[in-house]
């Protein structure tokens, strides 16, 4: 294998690191300063001929992945004041057109079509004024913007970059990207307990160089988190699918309440075929969840109900509870149904029937179809047994969901969901769901339960 792909970084892309924008701020995230200096250092210094550039504010569509057409490109800090501080860069026009072809022929919604503002964005700009400033550029740039695709179409993406620059170029791979955006309450977009969890998580990853694992974080974990670097970063991970990836975490911190990382990954080749990068069968999942996921895609498919081809354990097959199954689409809900009491024999069997009634019986969303399944993530709530509770003193809005009941109406609420952050607001929505008026709290009766959530 032709090692053309000689190194990958993450990078953030805060405009106030110039001094031209931040006007002092900057001293502030010096850490990140010194690591991104090292960082650029490093990439002029390996003399690349090709830099990939994937980056979360060029343009973006829902569907179709835009990489940015012509010569080339320039842009400045003109939106934050700092019209003086501008990058250009000529584009790697070879490159492009052979990712443009193989991306065709695989099928891959991705090309130069619609262009809607040609400069180069701040997310861009930031890491390739890094590299200019340590030495004057000689290499020429792909700009990849992400799109709201599924993970596993972004690591594909990355897979065709690694196949097309195999055979032409010495690359450098770069996506430009933030970590969570809700660290503290000052911030943004304020905090949200996700934030700190995702960043850990992504940094024992990049640090672990397992980076096929960010496709199987959990897309609630993802969305609650705020970020923007995810799918920059699961293209990267595409790219580098062919390769022991060594993690090396420069620098991170979050004064601002946005994560900033900077990672570098050296590279020892596998002896893979670049074909396989793209094929991203499974990922680690719960046995609960690979029923659910396989009950729905065969159901999308050929409207069939799945018979398990694979060993189920006793926890599934030995006893009965409620289930409620989620389908989320790119962290978007797509359809969640469940039970409170066992409908059916057993575990296995409220999976399967409460998949199916997720994927089409949910009012609120059209039935899933065959061509949206990979796009789709699944989680698995499996109830414990409800026990009554004298007052609300006994709930714990985090640990314990809540069943209402009043004159044959029930609702019921699972735990620790967001936006929820109150034992009143629990009970609330649980009646709301119920039909049961306001009014009526005082004569409600209240049940709690435990939840073993399967991702």
């Amino acid at each position: 294998m032709c090692m053309a792909i000689i190194g990958a970084y993450l990078v953030p892309h805060p405009p106030l690191i110039f001094p031209e924008v931040g006007k002092g701020g900057e001293k502030d995230i010096q850490a990140t300063i010194d690591a991104y200096r090292r960082a650029g250092g490093e990439i002029a210094a390996a003399a690349p001929e090709t830099i990939v550039l994937v980056t979360p504010h060029n343009v973006m569509y829902a569907d179709y992945f835009h990489i940015s057409p012509g010569k080339g490109a320039q842009g400045s800090m003109a939106q934050f004041g700092a019209a003086g501080v501008a990058v250009r860069v000529d584009y790697d026009e070879a490159v492009i057109a052979a990712l443009c072809a193989r991306a065709k022929d695989a099928g891959l919604p991705a090309g130069t079509q619609g262009e809607k503002n040609a400069a180069l964005d701040h997310a861009s700009m930031v890491p390739l004024r890094f590299i200019i400033e340590a030495r004057p550029p000689a290499f020429k740039v792909v700009r990849v913007g992400i799109s709201g695709l599924s993970l596993k179409q972004h690591y594909a993406l990355g897979a065709m970059i690694a196949e097309v620059c195999e055979q032409r170029a010495r690359t450098i791979v770069i996506a430009s990207g933030d970590l969570s955006h809700r660290l503290k309450k000052d911030g943004p977009y304020g905090f949200a307990k996700e934030g700190p969890a995702f960043d850990a998580k992504i940094i024992d990853i990049m640090r672990r160089g397992a980076l096929h694992e960010i496709l199987a974080l959990d897309p609630v974990l993802c969305q609650n988190a705020g970020e923007c670097g995810l799918r920059p970063l699961a293209v990267l991970a595409g790219a580098l699918g062919g390769f022991d990836a060594r993690g090396e975490l420069l620098s991170y911190e979050g004064p601002f309440g946005v994560g900033y990382a900077v990672s570098k990954f050296s590279l020892v080749p596998k002896g893979q075929d670049a074909a396989s990068f793209a094929r991203v069968d499974s990922v680690a999942e719960s046995v609960h969840v690979r029923l659910a996921r396989s009950t729905v895609e065969l159901f999308a498919r050929e409207a069939r109900y799945f018979q398990p081809d694979f060993e189920l354990p006793d926890e599934l097959t030995g006893r009965a509870a409620g289930v409620f199954v989620s389908i989320h689409k790119n962290g978007d809900l797509r359809g969640c149904i469940g039970t409170i009491a066992p409908a059916q024999q057993n575990v296995a069997r409220e999976i399967m029937r409460n998949a199916i009634c997720a994927a089409t019986e949910d009012p609120r969303f059209d039935a899933i179809t065959a061509d949206e399944l990979g796009e789709l993530s699944y989680s698995v709530d499996v109830l414990g047994a409800p026990e009554a509770v004298s007052d609300e003193s006994a709930l714990d809005v985090k640990k314990y969901g809540v069943i209402v009941s009043l004159e044959g109406k029930r609702g019921l609420l699972l735990p620790d969901l967001e936006g929820v952050d109150s034992v009143q607001e629990q009970i609330a929505i649980a009646m709301r769901k119920a039909g049961i008026p306001p009014r009526e709290r005082a004569r409600v009766t209240l049940q709690r339960f435990l939840v073993t959530r399967h991702h």
